[in-house]
């Protein structure tokens, strides 16, 4: 050992305290740990230098003369054992699942891999040495605290959430430096704090931005993994966006966001990494301690558990994979600034060990983090395990992506039958689906397109999935799409076709701002955005992706939905905290939503029962005496029809808002109509009208 002492065993990875850096690593089954020392350009380590120390399973060594800037990696002992689980081989290079800072990428070759791959014996070891393929970590500077970023603390029933991706939100930005496009610091450029002001957005949800993978069997294809769903390293912000900025980019975009009033959300990946199944790659956690970090089938430990169909899944049970989880999510939270999370594939960092449960350990470690749980916590509440499908299932503190909101807001818009019970359940808060876990309308994150599946063009413009660039002869994505094209596949010049997507795109996109819950908008789809079709476009960093800043196919849809959140923003009635039930205000007749049938009355079993009706009326904001009435008028139907506008305390009706309209914006007192009056509603429309005169909500 040359020059190394004995350090402490925490905090795990590494770090520099002005004269050296210790070094921590977990490994259980592990009987040796060499840190590696590279300089820049190196295909191998200079140094090797044995961690002098194990304190409860933790491997470390202090390091004098070392600074940030260090590149190092691993190589870590033990025994070569598939049957049993372990799959150590020193021969290669192992990333540390702490690092801060990841320099390099995947070159794709087989002596990655623990074992011979194409042999018939699949557990025959592979001695070739992996480092000149292999990323490796970078000895960061502590976080200063006089820099450190506090989140913004927005109430979750003021937020409106804006889904977007680092590359695809900034790469064609005419407005932005060429060098800075794709980066982290684009997103801090005036012009697209200023759009997302100007939609009214307040958090601004990123694909995962944490270091990923480019899966080889992409690279082979000449694709790479846009999306990021193939985690390499948890602490690291992926390389490819840093810039010349570096990480301070993502940190100086993160707080000049939060200046504006805007909160970061990060989509994050804690259900699988990127190694794959037992045939996948040795990177880091494999090699580290394989039978530690991933679920094994009891049954055969040669083989992972997969829950995510990503060929292994993340054993949350085991500690020291539990903190890892926890430091990681802390750090993003105190070092950078993040607001919140959201989870992919929630429901297996709930299976305890096999199934899930909202009691999981992992749940009330977030509970009772004194960081955590004041974030905002998010989960895709699925995976592909038996009993995956969780969507009401998690405990409080935790709001869940709706698919049922997407599914029955499509498929009535679209002309199904039956769906008027799914619609009004949607635009009351899903009671159905989260009163159950003691929540309120807020768990339900609500939207009609998100990046897995058609943007909102998409929606109104295919019928059939067109994903043949991915390479998987059109066999990659689902099918249950509920969309229309409305006579032609795909793109056309016929106005009428055109005139009707139009409407329709207003329509979902109005159906998902007026209902209770959260919102959530796909980026680009405020102008439009098409994939051509492409309903799993994980794989193209192409314009197939990225947003077109320059052309705009359909005028007036950005200012529809800044129309749409300002008047959510001035309407506590769609902003409620409570679920709506039809019950009695006082002495009545008032109820807190009335369901009313175009001839004015209440809606009857009858009418209820009418597996055909696609015309009804919402009065909502009876039981909040300082807010206005709201009456929401929707016609799904191909025909216009005529509503007779129910009586209200106040005075007449005003119609404040018009799907028909390419805007949305009705303006101030155009539109007035006494109680008992008619109203003709269009054809595929809906209508937004307030029980008192107030100002019109046009930007």
């Amino acid at each position: 050992m040359i020059g190394i002492d004995e350090g402490v065993p925490g905090p795990l990875g590494a770090h520099f305290d002005g004269r050296g850096v210790n070094f921590a690593l977990f490994s259980e089954n592990a009987t040796g740990v060499d840190l590696c020392l590279f300089e820049p350009g190196e295909r191998h380590e200079h140094r090797v230098i044995p961690l002098p120390c194990r304190t409860d399973d933790v491997w470390h060594g202090y390091l004098r003369g070392v600074f940030p800037g260090q590149l190092y990696g691993y190589r870590v002992h033990g025994p070569w054992d598939p049957a049993n689980g372990h799959r150590f081989n020193p021969a290669k290079l192992v990333l540390d699942p702490y690092a801060r800072e990841i320099h390099g990428r995947i070159r794709w070759h087989d002596s990655l891999y623990g074992h011979r791959r194409g042999l018939q014996r699949e557990d025959q070891i592979d001695r070739r040495d992996s480092a000149a393929l292999m990323p490796r970590g970078v000895v960061t500077a502590p976080d200063l605290t006089e820099l450190a970023i506090t989140p913004i603390r927005r109430p979750l029933g003021q937020t409106v959430i804006y889904e977007a991706h680092v590359k695809a939100l900034t790469q064609l930005h005419p407005a932005i430096p060429d060098a800075e496009r794709g980066t982290y610091a684009a997103l801090a450029h005036p012009a697209i704090i200023e759009h997302l002001l100007k939609l009214g957005v307040t958090a601004i949800e990123l694909l995962p931005i944490q270091a990923f993978a480019d899966d080889r069997f992409l690279v082979e294809k000449g694709l790479v993994n846009f999306w990021g769903y193939s985690p390499l390293g948890y602490f690291a912000p992926e390389p490819r966006y840093l810039g010349a900025a570096g990480a301070g980019g993502l940190k100086a975009a993160i707080r000049e966001l939060a200046a504006a009033g805007i909160e970061v959300i990060l989509d994050v990946v804690y259900n699988h990494t990127c190694e794959a199944d037992h045939t996948g790659p040795t990177l880091s956690f494999r090699g580290i301690d394989n039978a530690s970090y991933y679920k094994l089938n009891p049954e055969n430990r040669r083989q992972e558990i997969d829950c995510t169909g990503c060929g292994n899944t993340l054993d949350l049970d085991h500690p020291r994979v539990m903190q890892l989880v926890l430091d990681s999510l802390r750090h993003w939270v105190t070092a950078y600034g993040v607001a919140g999370f959201r989870f992919d594939l929630a429901t297996s960092l709930g299976r305890t060990p096999h199934d899930f449960t909202p009691r999981a350990a992992f749940f009330q470690a977030i509970a009772q983090d004194p960081i955590l749980s004041r974030a905002k916590m998010i989960a895709e509440p699925w995976d592909i395990g038996m009993g995956g499908y969780q969507l009401g299932a998690y405990p409080r503190g935790w709001a869940e992506w709706n698919d049922q909101f997407r599914d029955g807001v499509r498929a009535f818009w679209r002309g199904d039958h039956g769906i008027l019970p799914k619609l009004t359940q949607a635009l009351s808060g899903s009671r159905e689906i989260f009163s159950g876990s003691g929540r309120s309308p807020l768990a339900s994150i609500n939207y009609v397109a998100s990046h897995d599946g058609y943007t909102l063009a998409d929606v109104v413009a295919f019928e059939e999935k067109h994903n043949h660039a991915n390479g998987e002869d059109n066999r990659d994505g689902h099918g249950h799409n509920l969309s229309r094209n409305y006579g032609v596949e795909g793109p056309t010049d016929d106005p009428a076709i055109l005139s009707l997507r139009a409407r329709q795109k207003r329509n979902l996109l109005a159906t998902t701002f007026l209902a209770q819950g959260v919102p959530m908008l796909l980026a680009g789809d405020e102008r439009s955005r098409s994939q051509n079709g492409n309903n799993n476009a994980y794989a193209q960093d192409n314009a197939i992706n990225w947003v077109d800043w320059e052309t705009d196919p359909d005028p007036g849809l950005t200012a529809f939905v800044a129309n749409l959140t300002a008047l959510r923003r001035e309407q506590p009635a769609l902003r409620r905290l409570t679920f709506l039930t039809g019950a009695v205000i006082g002495e009545g007749p008032l109820r807190d939503v009335h369901w009313l049938s175009p001839c004015g009355a209440e809606m009857d079993d009858e009418a209820w029962a009418d597996g055909h009706r696609q015309a009804f009326g919402m009065q909502i904001g009876n039981d909040l005496p300082s807010a206005d009435r709201l009456l929401i008028l929707i016609n799904a139907a191909e025909d216009a029809i005529d509503f007779t506008l129910a009586p209200v305390i106040g005075g007449p009706w005003m119609v404040v808002f018009d799907t028909t309209r390419p805007t949305g914006a009705v303006p101030a007192g155009q539109a007035l109509f006494p109680p008992n009056a008619r109203l003709r509603l269009d054809p595929r429309s809906l209508y937004v009208l307030r029980g008192r005169q107030a100002a019109s909500y046009e930007i």
